[in-house]
């Protein structure tokens, strides 16, 4: 019995994937459309001016309007974030097959053998699924694909004068991502030759030497180089990271928790004092007072217990 059930299950989620398909349909043909019209003689004097380089800020700053709306479960806005995300894509692509390089059914094209491809385990490959029996074989499968594609890639290009001696597993890693996001990726790329902390204690021991190395040079003459001390915070700032990584949180997403606690410690001070100004009054001593009051009564609060 359980098993007919687990079979009209199945059937019937994909009746409904189906429908999704076909009315995902016309609504994308018609976006390509409309971002062509855009882009056209006679389209908008904006869109037609813009270029990879000045739409290429705007993408990141839809990306981090999609993570609000889904960390805030803000389930409409996240539908229209989506859409303003599935835009630069439009755009990107449509600029791409303007300039002779590629269109948007390239992309797509790509991506679906990319998926089929990383995807053994689902997509048989001559007849025979590859074994993976939990998330972590998954991603190992993932990985050693990507690296034969890329060396593939790279051997395929033979570009003059490169050798093997020239490259990097850590050129697959943009130096153009969130700075947080790199540094993970880099820690976790390295890891994988073995090159890591044992442990979270050897990390916990990297910072303090860190801190020490930095606090060292904020105590030389004034006229020290400034760069070092961005140096040294900086090696602090890519070990926490890492520490991160090692715990399996998310550094991204817990500075940005951080970052909504303190705005919210923050708005309830100026409400306390009675506005900005006021509060930009009062001496040292009465705003770290006023912070503690702030930060206890946030964690009386039921969902404060995080504070």
């Amino acid at each position: 019995m359980a098993e007919a059930e687990t079979v009209q299950v199945g059937q019937a989620a994909e009746s409904r994937q189906t429908g999704v398909e076909e009315r995902a349909a016309g609504p994308l043909a018609e976006a390509i459309a409309i971002m062509a019209r855009l882009r056209g003689p006679g389209g908008c004097p904006w869109d037609r001016e813009q270029t990879f380089d000045t739409i290429k800020r705007y993408t990141l700053e839809e990306t981090y309007e999609v993570f609000d709306a889904i960390e805030r479960r803000a389930w409409p806005e996240l539908k229209d974030e989506l859409g303003d995300l599935l835009l630069q894509v439009l755009f990107y692509a449509q600029m791409a097959a303007e300039a002779g390089h590629f269109d948007i059914a390239d992309v797509a094209v790509n991506l679906n053998a990319k998926l089929v491809r990383r995807h053994p385990h689902v997509f048989p490959v001559e007849g025979k699924l590859v074994d993976a029996t939990d998330a972590d074989a998954v991603l190992h499968n993932w990985e050693q694909i990507k690296r034969g594609e890329k060396l593939a890639a790279a051997a395929g290009k033979k570009t003059a004068g490169a050798s093997a001696s020239s490259t990097s597993a850590l050129d697959a890693i943009p130096r153009s991502m969130p700075a947080t996001m790199e540094a993970r990726k880099l820690g976790s790329k390295a890891a994988k030759a073995g090159f890591d902390w044992t442990d979270v204690e050897g990390i916990f021991e990297k910072l303090q030497e860190e801190i020490a190395e930095l606090n060292a040079e904020l105590k030389k003459p004034a006229e020290a180089e400034q760069s070092r001390v961005e140096e040294e915070l900086g090696d602090l700032m890519f070990t926490a990271v890492n520490l991160a990584r090692h715990l399996k949180v998310d550094a991204e997403s817990a500075l940005r928790a951080a970052n909504t606690k303190f705005r919210a410690r923050f708005r309830a001070m100026e409400v306390e004092a009675g506005g900005f100004d006021a509060l930009a009054s009062q001496t040292p001593a009465e705003l770290d007072a006023l912070w503690n009051r702030t930060k206890r009564s946030n964690q009386a609060e039921p969902d404060g217990s995080r504070a």
